[in-house]
């Protein structure tokens, strides 16, 4: 299936029912009280997670979703039916934006949550709700009102506790492959990878973790050069980065300057990711142009964790998913146990998802831009 991270969808809530004029008849009743019932509400448009969706690419060929009307009222007293709540499933991992406004309207995290994102229309009233001491005729209805109608847009990021950074070609790809049941494509060229992949590491029965491998950053990538800049928000929800260096790049470049290059893109996209804890993890040791380059990072970034290993062979791959599995488990025990620690950690989630917000509206505009530019030429 196709992964699309990104849609815009119409959607329009029901109508309220009108409200009724009648009054009762009957046999010995030629001129009874007024009788007339309220219409019914209009359906409202919900947005609901679904775990079983992990792209958008239904709603390029759906892009309209409207909630069914309210029903008229009728004599007697009868309150029209309310329209059905329309429920549009999307992937756990939405972002909801209203694209007019430029207003998040929520972020679907987790299964079954559900957005409210046009309210239904109000009920009109029925002529029975006029009636008065001093006009017991009355002759008085209201229609029911429209519902909410909004353009959304729909931005999916990944979930998963361990992000894969670093260039093309660096084996992100490899390892994920490696360490779960994930079969990205593998090939000796860049940009092998076009989209996100997820993998669940599984270290033991009741122990395992979730790794995104997203594709290969270039020089730029933060001001829109190469595909990184696209993917770049599905590390917004990772926990852990491992930035994964190519111990012996083909084109001869230098490891230590690419690591530099690549998080300073990082950075650039978002300075939130800087309070993000990051792993170097130089690959391909399995060629002998990659023994130094270890101790190089090291000593260039001394402050950080530095893993040496070979997808290829599974050198140093066991300790590396052993450290990661003992990291996500201490993360979440802390997050649990410490209250200040689960507030900075919110705090900094929406530092980041902030930045990503402003990343993706500048890029919309971008291609509305040229999308006007070119018709324009036409």
């Amino acid at each position: 299936m196709k992964f699309v991270d990104e849609a815009l969808i119409d959607v329009e809530a029901g109508k309220g029912g009108d409200g009724c004029m009648s009054f009762h008849r009957g046999p010995n009743l030629p001129k009874g009280g007024p009788d007339g019932g309220d219409g019914g509400d209009g359906g409202a448009v919900e947005i609901v997670g679904d775990l079983s969706l992990n792209t958008l690419v239904d709603f390029r060929y759906m892009p309209r979703y409207k909630a069914e009307d309210g029903q008229a009222g009728g004599g007697r007293d009868k309150t029209g039916a309310s329209g059905r709540i329309l429920s549009v499933r999307v992937p756990v991992g939405t972002t909801i934006i209203d694209d007019e406004t430029r207003t998040v309207i929520g972020d679907v995290s987790d299964r079954g949550q559900t957005v409210t994102v046009a309210r239904g229309g109000l009920h009109g009233l029925g002529n029975a709700r006029f009636k008065s001491s001093t006009n017991r005729a009355p002759r008085r209805t209201t229609p029911g009102r429209s519902g909410d109608c909004r353009r959304l847009r729909l931005e999916l990021k990944v979930i998963a506790d361990v992000g894969l950074l670093g260039m093309p070609n660096a084996g992100k790809s490899t390892l994920i492959s490696r360490v779960s049941a994930s079969k990205p494509k593998i090939a000796d060229y860049p940009f092998t990878t076009l989209t996100p992949n997820l993998g669940v590491v599984r270290v033991d029965q009741d122990a395992s973790f979730v790794m995104a491998d997203i594709p290969g950053l270039i020089g730029g990538a933060a001001k829109g050069a190469g595909l990184g800049f696209r993917f770049l928000k599905h590390l917004s929800r990772t926990h852990l980065l491992l930035h994964l260096v190519d111990g012996a790049p083909v084109d001869g470049t230098d490891p230590v300057e690419n690591c530099r290059r690549i998080e300073s893109e990082l950075f650039a996209y978002s300075e939130g990711f800087r309070q993000r804890p990051v792993w170097t993890v130089v690959t391909k040791m399995d060629l002998p142009t990659a023994a130094s380059i270890p101790e190089r990072l090291t000593a260039a970034i001394p402050d950080r964790p530095c893993h040496a290993i070979s997808a290829v062979t599974g050198t140093g791959v066991d300790d590396l998913v052993g450290a990661v599995m003992q990291y996500v488990n201490a993360y979440g025990e802390r997050l649990a146990q410490d209250d200040g620690f689960a507030r900075s950690e919110a705090d900094l989630d929406e530092l980041i998802a902030a930045d990503v917000l402003r990343h993706g509206l500048a890029a919309a505009e971008t291609r509305r831009a040229r999308r006007a530019a070119r018709e324009e030429a036409w």
